[in-house]
């Protein structure tokens, strides 16, 4: 061979290897984490992984070094080394950062560096470096013996130290593999705290050996309710269904959450959520007769009586639970107790004499505070569901709020502890998507963009009664949810959005670059064999009023492909026109519309949406009360913009609901108008405590018209006035709320709930 040909071919291969470098698998670092840290620098260069690595670190970190360890190695062909050398992983006990969940991440091309004051801290960092491999490290299909990161530093901390996700496995059961994913889940999103429903009027599911008719009978049900509770009437499959965790798989997952940094909180439901456990054992109840548990959804009567028995039993189950579960917390629900049963039992009216207690619901605070005082008694603190504040706040209780805000704010104004959990942005068995394919879910609207804007902290509290938000929880409850698949279907990728609120400051919370990153977190779901809802094609759309001119504004949660949309009722295709403004709506419009990727595929469904230009669309409006939080729809003009809401769900974007509130609107036209007649509706899923007004009253410049309703047990109750062609400026409706759903109805006690859709004016 020739001085040139050797020249050209060493040459040759200089180029193969510099290409093989550069070929090295790397995650385009732009700051894809999730959640977002506090504060990141991106530094020039790269750390090379490869067999060369020695892994540096005392018993401190052993969890997290041990994590990072099997990570890699089990990712890929990567073997770090024993032995000392030139590149190295250190983890560093660093005592000057004072949050034992903060770390510290420093990356040359030489050394990583992990600085935490603990092994929780340093694990966090390692979930730091996961998320900056390959998400191919998941699943172990990463091929090649060497990958590279970016020098960077981070610093950071979570913003709340309470972190959960809560599953309920009352309704529906999982297996135990499902459940340690489901905690592997959260460690990697750098969640620190899984509450586990355990009981519930469906099924009692932790082994207690004391009393085994518990798992005899309370673990099972005899069938199950098919569809929605709102389908009329009731159908069941027939099939035997239930079972339980032994107390050896309970050690082992609290175990496994451990290693993860997990904690497990167990609930165990009291007074109420606890049929299944009486059909075991009838004389906990106030009536002593046999009953089942419980085989469809919603809240019974039937509920522990205050007896001296019950608290021997519920004293010797916790006694069982205490032993499982190391947790400071223990939940004991509290919430949507019925006080029918108590109101008419010698036992329980008895204690409320002997104690000098005003009523049942100050009954239900003595249950409570004793529980509460037993626990406390060894070593442990109470969660509950903000009815414990009913009757007085138990002394030393941690309130976790669900029914809206106002359970925070009153505890916290108490100097007691809240988790922030509530319905409007907490609740994963809400709907996600408006798209009519999607899963039976509860009802509700829960889109990824409501979580992300969550902030737990209420703007009633100074910011000295605010440090008693401890954090923020997501919830799983499962009546809808009979298999895994669906249940990660509900979770991802909401969860990442509660991860985010948990832990990152709100000033660095920005939701087109979540969604970017979420986005680019799918491979790493797909990689882990996650079942998430992908919601990212779907074209979503909005009325805008400007001055008296109405527009359609589309949007969709990708940023990387154009929409494509008609206004003719046709399907769009790649020639169809490119939305880039709003689009004017002068006439009743049919609007379809798409997103193509950059080779012309389809993605996701074809969205589209009827705007009915009747006469009220463009007028002003006003009501004497706002809608509530929970369900806002899209505010008052929402009632007069031309979208009807979804014949099946109540929690979409057009829908109002309004808990237990008289309600006065009042349309300005602008000019005397011909008006032939005047439509709306009300949903009328009763079961869900929303019930159709009796009556309601229309006014108009010169006449009042009453109508009464007849909503019988349809799902959504059709209101149409003639008005017989009579000319009016002003329109206005009176609409008187339901009242107190009656007893023996779901949420009987409580004030019922208004749902209203558009108001047609023709």
């Amino acid at each position: 061979m020739t001085i040139k040909k050797i020249l050209l071919f060493t040459v040759f291969i200089s180029f193969l290897f510099t290409c093989k470098q550069e070929n090295i698998a790397t995650v385009a670092y732009q700051n894809n984490i999730i959640p977002k840290p506090q504060n990141v620098k991106l530094l020039k260069g790269a750390f090379i992984f490869d067999d060369n690595v020695y892994l540096e670190f005392d018993n401190t970190f052993s969890i997290s070094a041990n994590f990072l360890k099997n990570y890699i190695e089990n990712g890929s062909s990567i073997k770090l080394n024993n032995n000392k050398s030139e590149k190295t992983i250190k983890f560093t006990k660093d005592e000057s950062i004072t949050n034992p969940e903060a770390y510290k991440l420093e990356i040359n091309r030489t050394k990583i560096e992990i600085k935490a004051s603990s092994d929780q801290g340093a694990f966090y960092a390692v979930q730091s470096i996961r998320q900056l491999l390959s998400y191919e490290f998941e699943n172990g299909s990463y091929k090649l013996n060497i990958t590279k990161i970016p020098c960077l530093t981070i610093e950071d901390a979570p913003q709340f130290k309470y972190r959960g996700m809560h599953l309920d496995v009352g309704r529906h059961m999982y297996s135990v593999e499902f459940i340690k994913k489901y905690i592997d889940a959260l460690a990697m999103l750098k969640m620190n705290t899984f509450h586990w429903h355990l009981t519930e009027d469906q099924g009692w599911r932790i082994e207690i050996k004391k009393y085994p008719k518990l798992q005899e009978i309370a673990a099972y049900r005899s069938e199950t309710l098919i569809g929605h509770y709102s389908d009329q009437p009731h159908q069941f499959d027939g099939k035997r269904y239930g079972g339980f965790y032994t107390q050896e798989e309970v050690k082992d997952i609290v175990a496994y959450a451990q290693e993860r940094h997990v904690t497990v909180i167990p609930e165990i439901e009291l007074p109420g959520h606890s049929q299944a456990a009486i059909a075991a054992y009838p004389g906990l109840g106030c009536t002593g007769k046999q009953i089942e548990a419980a085989t469809k959804w919603g809240v019974f009567e039937d509920i522990y009586c205050s007896k001296e028995s019950t608290f021997e039993f519920l004293e010797d189950v916790l006694d069982e639970v205490l032993e499982l579960f190391p947790s400071k917390y223990i939940h004991i629900g509290g919430d949507e107790a019925p006080k029918s049963r108590w109101k008419h039992c010698d036992d329980c009216q008895k204690l409320i004499k002997q104690k000098g207690l005003k009523d049942e619901h100050e009954l239900q605070s003595y249950f409570i505070s004793r529980i509460e005082t037993y626990l406390n008694n060894k070593g442990r603190q109470i969660i509950g569901w903000d009815e414990i504040l009913e009757g007085g706040l138990a002394p030393n209780a941690t309130v976790m709020s669900w029914r809206g805000m106002n359970g925070a704010v009153e505890a916290a104004k108490q100097n007691h502890n809240v988790i922030m959990t509530p319905t409007s942005h907490c609740y994963f068995d809400y709907y996600q998507s408006e798209n009519e394919s999607e899963p039976t879910a509860i009802g509700g609207f829960l889109p990824l963009e409501k979580v992300y804007s969550f902030n737990p902290i209420p703007e009633e509290l100074t910011i000295e009664e605010s440090k008693h938000v401890l954090g923020v929880q997501g919830n799983i409850w499962t009546e809808y949810m009979p298999n895994e698949k669906h249940v990660e279907y509900m979770m991802f990728p909401r969860v990442l959005a509660m991860s985010e609120v948990g832990w990152t400051q709100p000033e660095l919370k920005e939701y087109h670059n979540f969604s970017n990153r979420v986005e680019n977190f799918h491979e790493r779901l797909d990689a882990l064999n996650i079942n998430y809802a992908n919601h990212f094609y779907e074209v979503e759309g909005d009325i805008i009023k400007k001055d008296s001119t109405i527009f359609y504004k589309l949007s969709a949660p990708t940023q990387k492909f154009d929409i494509k949309f008609t206004t003719n009722n046709t399907e769009p295709t790649t020639e169809s026109s490119t939305y880039l403004t709003p689009i004017q709506i002068d006439s009743s419009t049919t609007i379809k519309a798409v997103v193509f990727d950059g080779k012309g595929k389809l993605l996701g469904n074809t969205f589209t949406q009827y705007i009915n230009y009747h006469k009220g669309v463009g007028a002003s409006i006003k009501m004497n009360v706002e809608p509530n939080k929970s369900y806002p729809g899209s505010g008052a003009y929402g009632l007069i913009n031309g979208v009807s809401g979804s014949d099946k769900r109540f929690g979409d974007k057009e829908w109002l609901g309004f808990w237990g509130d008289d309600i006065e609107i009042i349309i300005d036209l602008g000019e005397s108008t011909n008006i032939n007649n005047i439509k709306t509706r009300f949903y009328n899923g009763q079961g869900q405590w929303i019930y159709a007004p009796k009556k309601i009253t229309i006014e108009l410049d010169d006449t009042l018209l009453d109508y009464k309703t007849n909503s019988k047990n349809e799902l959504i109750t059709n209101v149409e006035i003639g008005v017989g062609g009579q000319y009016s400026r002003f329109i206005k409706l009176t609409i008187p709320n339901y009242g107190i759903i009656p007893e023996g109805k779901q949420g009987a006690g409580n004030k019922a709930w208004t749902f209203i859709d558009e108001i047609i004016i023709n």
